[in-house]
């Protein structure tokens, strides 16, 4: 696709997804991104005037496990939705380690079951993923996604 320039889409201006419950605000993020807040059609964060090419989908640990398991179907869709995505990523608000150590107590999902279906989804969809040790490190880091995006695909003038 051709980039677009600086022109076209003078700043970057993160896109919240208005369903996105506890959204990041990037507040300790220096300067502060403009945020807008807008229905998105895939994942939870992307960028102003590239919705249709960036996207990130957040993930909290219980939230991976439910998605994995119960909402499986619903969650593999959204996979073949971000598929379509110049880039695409699954950021989850815990590490690897934790999804071993740290199952949620209600699940019943085996914790190497939802591993190997992060590691083939990733394969088969082209979506990465991006396990994070906490919360605050998840939203720096999906923020630091979508400003390298940012550099890569948008030409300065």
């Amino acid at each position: 696709m051709p980039k677009k320039t600086k022109s076209q889409n003078d700043e970057m201006v993160v896109l919240v997804d208005t369903r996105e419950t506890l959204a990041y605000t990037f507040a300790n993020i220096k300067p502060q991104p403009k945020i807008f807040y807008k229905a998105l059609k895939s994942g939870d964060y992307s960028l102003l005037g590239f919705e249709d090419r960036v996207t990130i989908e957040r993930k909290t640990l219980p939230d991976l496990f439910g998605s994995t398991g119960r909402g499986r179907q619903r969650f593999e869709r959204e996979f073949e939705r971000l598929a379509k995505y110049q880039y695409a990523a699954l950021v989850v608000e815990a590490g690897l380690g934790g999804i071993f150590k740290n199952p949620p107590t209600y699940s019943k999902m085996l914790p190497k079951a939802v591993f190997r279906t992060l590691i083939s989804w990733s394969v088969y969809y082209g979506v990465y993923i991006w396990p994070a040790p906490d919360r605050n490190f998840a939203e720096r880091l999906t923020y630091l996604i979508l400003r390298k995006w940012w550099e890569k695909n948008v030409e300065k003038i």
